[in-house]
């Protein structure tokens, strides 16, 4: 049946049934919205496994796998482009704990008002519908390739859609960091089971070596850069594209804050990450083994780590297929699920809400999981519609900047205004196109212009127009300034919780309205460790691939 043993069927099954089951038993403890979007209760291991889980899913090493086919080891870029950022993630958990927020969105509003609250839920919702349609793309190409189009790609978009609905809708973010948890693990076991057997088969690295440098004399297959494609300004826009946008992301809210304080947020995030980053080096190099085995020859670069699976795993054992592409479902499960429920989180709190204020903790609720359906929606209608992995993840890291600059600008300078925002976002977008369809400018380019213009624009525009007021911008620096207390009680979204003083101000420039804090020991020590770890990383990496 489509191709597979009845072992991989039996896998399969088991793996669907545990986690819906799973899923659907963390639904029994979401009474209101808060417990729905943000249920701040989490330790430090289960946000390890939701900060890695979110974060990583199959249309990444599809992109990657593809890339490394046609770029070489550079490929791996493709994913690593926020490795730069990582130690960043260390300072950035934590603040955005400390907003006390639901949503993203709800910070917006805190810093500016409630159109700026609008426009960054309506442009959230169009991230999602992006993010869940990739998802949903590069994951369905793969179970096509790995069961021979048994299993067609247009009938797993929509498999897979049901599956991490049932629970996410039932269960809210609960439910998805406690199915992450187990998702985590198989996501592990997706990105490093076929590395073992597809390295032996094309004779480790030398060998792999010595089949892909005769079929491409003219380009160096194991260099972490290609000119021309990947080269070293492409590395550093992205990098800096990736750092600005990554706080805009809606769901990095949930894999900031739904931990009891800031420091099991702080774990998570970059902890998750970086073994997120692990495991881009096991899809490289499944690419660059991909290379050597095919001999470059493949209808598509995306079926590449699904034709691989269907190559390899049945002659080991049966079941192993089964269980790749249970873990692949994983993947996509574990981070569609967290998107889903973000988006709810947008329209249900910041969109909903307002217009109909005054209703029950039970109504919002109903309202959330009925309106998570909609980016589900948009996006599986963009998995139809896109051409390919590469493309959509491309302009996935545009959309998450939009909004970036406006934020960035509101939380180091008291002086950004609400019409400064407008203005940073809407010259971001508006370069965003010009860029891409009048003056068509290559994508690091394009960052660079788009990002520009956000904050002359913003900065500019701020200087001639109307400040915040003075009690809005104090309750806003107040909650980055004071830390969240264990058992902190749950009060108003934005706001600090009666009994809790504001922190002192500490700031490198404290006569002046910039708003730049003096780090503490602890960010400053985790900061530093993220960077030793990323370095070890690459240096290994250029060493033992790239010789």
């Amino acid at each position: 049946m489509f191709n597979l043993h009845i072992a991989d069927i039996v896998t399969l099954a088991l793996y669907l049934l545990g986690v819906t089951v799973l899923g659907l038993h963390a639904a029994r403890k979401v009474k209101n919205l808060s417990d729905f979007v943000m249920p701040r209760k989490f330790g430090k291991a289960f946000m390890l496994m939701h900060g890695f889980g979110t974060s990583t899913h199959s249309d990444q090493a599809v992109s990657v796998v593809s890339k490394t086919f046609t770029s070489g080891l550079a490929g791996i870029w493709y994913q690593w482009m926020w490795l730069f950022a990582t130690p960043f993630f260390w300072l950035i958990a934590p603040m955005m704990r400390r907003f006390r927020a639901l949503t993203t969105a709800d910070v917006f509003e805190a810093r500016y008002d409630r159109s700026v609250s609008t426009l960054y839920s309506i442009l959230g919702l169009g991230k999602f519908m992006v993010n869940i349609g990739l998802m949903l793309k590069g994951s369905s190409v793969i179970i096509d390739a790995a069961t021979g189009g048994a299993l067609p790609a247009n009938t797993m978009i929509l498999i897979m859609t049901v599956l991490f609905v049932i629970y996410g809708i039932a269960g809210g973010l609960s439910a998805a960091i406690v199915t992450d948890f187990v998702q985590g693990i198989l996501t592990l076991l997706f990105s490093f089971m076929l590395l073992p057997v597809v390295m032996n088969a094309v004779g480790g690295l030398s060998g792999m070596r010595e089949t892909i440098t005769p079929l491409f004399p003219d380009q160096d297959m194991f260099s972490l850069v290609a000119p021309g494609d990947i080269g070293v300004f492409f590395l550093i826009m992205i990098s800096i594209n990736s750092l600005l946008g990554v706080v805009v992301q809606p769901h990095n809210m949930g894999t900031c804050a739904a931990g009891k304080t800031e420091i099991e947020g702080a774990v998570g995030f970059m902890g998750g990450t970086l073994l997120k980053r692990v495991c881009t080096v096991a899809w490289c190099l499944t690419g660059l083994a991909a290379v050597a085995y095919f001999g470059g020859a493949v209808d598509h670069p995306d079926l590449v780590y699904g034709a691989m699976a269907r190559e390899f795993l049945p002659q080991i054992m049966p079941g192993l297929l089964g269980l790749f592409i249970a873990a692949l479902l994983a993947t996509v499960m574990g981070s569609c699920d967290s998107f889903m429920i973000a988006s709810s989180g947008l329209i249900a709190e910041n969109l909903y809400k307002p217009m109909r204020p005054g209703k029950s903790g039970k109504h919002y609720l109903t309202v959330a999981r009925i309106s998570s359906l909609v980016v589900v929606i948009g996006g599986v209608a963009l998995a139809y519609l896109a051409d390919g992995v590469i493309s959509l993840l491309e302009n996935l890291w545009k959309i998450n900047t939009m909004m970036a600059m406006a934020f960035w600008l509101g939380v180091f300078w008291r002086r950004t205004t609400v019409a400064g925002a407008w203005g940073a976002t809407f010259a971001a977008l508006l370069t965003w196109w010009l860029t891409a369809k009048v003056w068509t400018v290559s994508l690091p380019w394009q960052m660079l212009a788009y990002i520009t213009a956000g904050f002359l624009v913003g900065i500019i525009v701020s200087l001639f127009t109307r400040p915040v007021v003075a009690e809005k911008l104090d309750n806003f620096y107040s909650l980055l300034r004071t830390p969240v207390q264990a058992d902190e009680p749950v009060g108003e979204s934005c706001r600090l919780p009666e009994g809790i003083e504001p922190g002192p101000r500490r700031v490198i420039f404290p006569n002046s309205s910039l708003e730049i804090p003096i780090p503490g020991r602890r960010a400053i020590a985790g900061f530093l460790v993220g960077w030793l770890v990323i370095g070890a990383l690459i240096a290994s990496v250029a060493i033992w691939i790239g010789g």
